[in-house]
């Protein structure tokens, strides 16, 4: 008789597949500076924070940890460099709003929980599997799970900064399976960027889902991802999973 694979720990992704932002950042930018007298429009904010935040990763990634700074300090130069490319060169002015946007986005009331998200982690959590998140996030995700009612469902939150390494790098998913004293080959991880979420735990022994939306699949993942291994939304995965196992409900 084959034997059935079970899948007995998943690791998630959190940002834009269990949770995202309630408005844009640029949005959120220009509230903020209007009220710090400041008038600068929403769309040359998101293209200004868009620019600052691929730069400051590529020169002090995962927040700059082997740099000497802080995530705090980290988020706050994205901050004053964004309104300083959408023409704003007064720091002074600006280092309030940054301090205040970064209070803001520790909040849960700045993030909203994606639809079916929680019943997912619930079906998963009645399946009797273990669940933990490994992000590409600052500390402050732990609060901001637990404000919005889902830190229950994981056993542990893992985050770059709390590892010392982003996503795709192997030794976050290593150090996932060390925290949980799991295999690669009974885990899974769930998340919505290619490399990150998908390739990256595969490289690692993991299996893993690809959340994709409704949207049109990039043609690279199209060609490259299986199509048992997309998941057009959360609901798909407790079906998925039993597809993996070869198993009915009950994994």
């Amino acid at each position: 008789m084959a034997h059935r694979l079970q899948i007995r720990l998943l690791t998630w992704d959190v940002k834009d597949t269990l949770l995202r932002l309630r408005h844009p950042v640029g949005e959120e930018y220009a509230a903020k500076g209007r009220a710090h007298g400041l008038e600068v429009e929403p769309s040359v904010l998101e293209q200004g924070f868009r620019q600052a935040y691929k730069a400051h990763s590529r020169s002090f990634p995962n927040y700059g940890l082997s740099h000497g700074l802080t995530s705090h300090q980290w988020w706050l130069d994205v901050v004053l460099q964004t309104f300083h490319l959408a023409g704003v060169r007064d720091a002074q002015a600006v280092a309030p709003i940054a301090q205040q946007l970064y209070e803001d986005f520790s909040s849960p009331c700045t993030w909203q929980v994606l639809d079916g998200a929680e019943d997912t982690l619930r079906g998963c959590r009645t399946r009797g599997l273990r669940l933990a998140v490994v992000s590409n996030f600052d500390r402050r995700l732990e609060g901001i799970l637990a404000g919005l009612g889902l830190r229950e469902y994981f056993d542990f939150v893992l985050t770059s900064e709390d590892a010392g390494w982003p996503k795709p790098d192997p030794r976050i998913f290593q150090e996932a399976l060390r925290l949980a004293h799991m295999e690669p080959a009974v885990t899974a991880h769930v998340g919505d960027n290619y490399l990150c979420d998908y390739q990256g735990p595969r490289a690692v022994g993991l299996h893993s889902f690809l959340v994709v939306g409704p949207q049109a699949l990039d043609p690279m993942v199209r060609d490259s991802v299986p199509k048992e291994h997309i998941l057009p939304t959360l609901a798909h995965l407790l079906p998925a999973l039993d597809r993996l196992g070869g198993s009915t409900p009950g994994l």
